[in-house]
């Protein structure tokens, strides 16, 4: 007998993976997301592209790219002996830790170049998981290209920002501030 599993070992094998890749994704992501905010008085006094989307947006389309990027991580996790699993694993890992960097890089630490930064290395560091994935499970491959067309647009969004605030509007008067500039003489 050549077959090691049944398919619906290999069906099992995956859906428990999915159970625990899934929300594990969504949770990681969710965690990142509380180390900066888009309702900062800092990216509200920044200038908006023309192509920002409403805010509403960036919320359901991470939840479903997370969605997919666990389930394509199951399919790769679920493939027992498949040459080139590890490793697409691992690249997975270094990837998905830029991308969970972004939020804090921009958000957080206000740093408009470095999210830029952050983001071209989630998008070279994506070709390389999608490249491994395919390798194991085409599907898991297919799964994330979505996601690396959002992380191209938000590639060009930040680039966006950066461009219409070359400055980064760090000090911008808010509120609680106000410029007061003394002329001498």
């Amino acid at each position: 007998m050549n077959v090691i599993a049944s398919r619906s070992q290999l069906r099992a094998s995956f859906i428990r993976w999915a159970l625990f890749t899934v929300p594990l994704i969504v949770l990681l992501g969710f965690v990142a997301g509380q180390f900066g905010s888009p309702d900062t008085i800092w990216f509200q006094s920044l200038y908006k592209p023309a192509i920002y989307p409403p805010p509403a947006a960036f919320g359901i389309v991470w939840t479903l790219l997370y969605i997919l990027i666990g389930i394509a991580l199951a399919l790769v996790s679920s493939s027992w002996g498949a040459r080139g699993r590890g490793v697409a694993i691992g690249l997975f890992a270094v990837h998905f830790v830029c991308n969970l960097a972004w939020t804090p890089v921009f958000f957080g630490n206000q740093d408009i170049v470095g999210g830029l930064v952050v983001l071209g290395l989630v998008n070279v560091t994506l070709l390389g998981v999608i490249w491994a994935f395919w390798r194991v499970r085409r599907l898991a491959a297919l799964l994330l290209l979505p996601y690396l067309g959002w992380t191209m647009f938000a590639g060009v969004l930040n680039y966006e920002f950066h461009r219409l605030n070359p400055e980064g509007q760090q000090n911008v008067s808010t509120p609680a501030t106000q410029r007061i500039q003394l002329n001498e003489g």
